[in-house]
């Protein structure tokens, strides 16, 4: 049985006490950290940026999963990798050009992921299946944590999988809303190999035993 990675979101922590959520995010024995950056124009909401992922890039050795939800995400990559992102993962209906923004990432030595949201279908990103290190299926309407899994999305990461196999594909397949003690069972039968987790992690719903 493949091992499967655990990246929890600190968009669900408390934006007060960071260090105390990274700390909860190590000893949980998680793999990355998923952090999510939105613009309030791909998304509504505004998060962090750079200065933030800045601050915290210092305070653990776990790498950063930078998870774009914005608009043009090629002219702000740079930044962001400057600021200590390890996987840049950023959404094709945001931009025109997704394989500049997969080179653009490759050329400075890191991991470049590509997200779809839950209507997108997998055909949108089939030429780009070869050249990411990563695939992030959206469970849920990217923007809001708390949500409930969406759940035909099950089926974009079973999809996901088998062309993976079959084509003997190196990316991951991660996946991100709604994943609690409910949910995760099937995404895991479905070949998920990156599990997000935001609300469910913090809380202590989701009990990491993978």
């Amino acid at each position: 049985m493949k091992q499967v990675m655990l990246s929890p979101s600190i968009l669900s922590a408390d934006f007060y006490n960071l260090s105390v959520a990274l700390k909860q995010i190590e000893d949980e024995k998680a793999s990355l950290i998923h952090i999510d950056v939105m613009d309030g124009h791909f998304v509504p909401p505004i998060t962090y940026g750079q200065p933030v992922i800045k601050s915290l890039r210092s305070r653990t050795s776990l790498p950063f999963d930078v998870h774009l939800m914005v608009e043009k995400p090629e002219s702000c990559i740079a930044s962001f990798i400057e600021a200590g992102a390890d996987f840049v993962t950023f959404h094709c209906e945001a931009t025109n050009h997704a394989d500049l923004c997969v080179n653009l990432i490759h050329k400075a030595g890191k991991k470049a992921g590509i997200a779809l949201c839950p209507a997108t279908p997998l055909s949108f990103v089939e030429h780009l299946l070869p050249l990411v290190d990563l695939v992030l299926v959206m469970t849920v309407n990217p923007g809001w944590g708390g949500q409930k899994l969406i759940p035909y999305t099950v089926n974009k990461v079973r999809s996901l999988a088998d062309i993976q196999k079959e084509k003997g594909l190196g990316y991951k397949i991660s996946v991100d809303g709604g994943v609690n003690e409910q949910t995760l069972a099937p995404l895991l039968d479905a070949g998920v190999d990156i599990v997000v987790s935001g609300s469910s992690f913090f809380s202590g719903k989701l009990k990491w035993t993978k």
